[in-house]
This record gives C-alpha cells, sequence and structure tokens, in this order.
C-alpha cells in the first residue's frame, strides 16, 4: 500500500505546462521592458551632443539679446566642432573657462568622440542671432534664415537640431 501513495504522489511532484507558460511569458514581458533601456554608446554620445548643442544655441541667442550685440554660432563639420563668436569676429569665452574661446569639438570631448556633425542646411555653416534673438543665415547677415538644420550622428543612430526661422527656438528631434 505504501508503495502505491509513493507512486502517486511522485507524479505530481514538478510543474505543470500552464505553470511554465506563464513563467515565460512574465520573463517575456520584463525583457521587452528593460530592452529599451539599454541603449548603445553611441546612442547617447549622440542624445548628450544634441542637448550640448540646442544649449549652445540657446546660449548664443541669450548673449545677443542681453548684450544688444549679434552673436554666431559657427560649425566646422570637418574638424566635428562649432564655435560661439560676435558677429564682428570676437571670440566668445568659455563661462566655465574664462581664460579659453567657447569651442566645442566632439572629437576630443570622450563623452561625445563618436559624434560627427552630418551636416548643416546653415549659410556658410554659421547661425547668428541679432538683438533680439531672430536668427539669420551666415556670419553677420541680414538674410532670414530660411531653415536651420544641423544633424549629429554616431555609428547608424541621428538626431537633428532644428533651429526656427523669425523665432529662434530651438528644438532636437531625433529616430
Amino acid at each position: 500500500m505504501t508503495y502505491l501513495k509513493q507512486k502517486r504522489q511522485s507524479r505530481f511532484n514538478g510543474f505543470t505546462l500552464v505553470e511554465i507558460i506563464i513563467v515565460v511569458v512574465i520573463l517575456g514581458i520584463a525583457a521587452m521592458m528593460a530592452v529599451p533601456m539599454f541603449s548603445g554608446a553611441a546612442d547617447m554620445q549622440v542624445r548628450a551632443a544634441a542637448n550640448r548643442l540646442a544649449a549652445d544655441l540657446d546660449y548664443a541667442k541669450g548673449l545677443a539679446v542681453t548684450y544688444q550685440k549679434s552673436c554666431s554660432v559657427v560649425f566646422n563639420p570637418a574638424n566635428e566642432s562649432y564655435q560661439i563668436q560676435y558677429a564682428d569676429g570676437t571670440s566668445v569665452k568659455n563661462p566655465v573657462r574664462p581664460d579659453q574661446d567657447y569651442i566645442v569639438s566632439f572629437s576630443t570631448d570622450s563623452n561625445m568622440s563618436r559624434v560627427n556633425i552630418d551636416s548643416t542646411d546653415l549659410t556658410d555653416d554659421t547661425v547668428t542671432f541679432d538683438y533680439m534673438g531672430s536668427p539669420y543665415a551666415g556670419l553677420g547677415t541680414t538674410t532670414s534664415l530660411n531653415s536651420g538644420l544641423i544633424t549629429l550622428k554616431a555609428d547608424d543612430f541621428t538626431m537633428t537640431v532644428n533651429i526656427e526661422p523669425m523665432t529662434g527656438y530651438v528644438s532636437i528631434s531625433g529616430l
């Protein structure tokens, strides 16, 4: 009699198919939620660079309004860099390091070393903000900005910083 009881009990040890399926579904849902949180280094670098660029464009616009003096952001896609300067060519000093000009170089910054300035649709790769914060095409010109797109890229990840004509509002879009 004890042999039959032991045999019956051994049949019920373990997991049922339904229990296994439920566990697999829960693990699948958890994995789908976790995957977007793990983005690559290139993605993070482009996001950081786009945020930095947007902040620097706003900074240049703020300088122009504050000092009532046109201020330009000059891009150098070949060197993966840009510089903030006044429209008369005088360099703006870096507020963090006052002994240095305000130049941002993605290639020398270890946090953004994979980022490339893929393209700009700016005249002479320059945008100038006047004393009211309105953007203009080129360095020290009076030609209104029609479009202000700066595309940043690292590996296959791309983000675009957009400067709105007339208002100079800066926004970021990306895939």
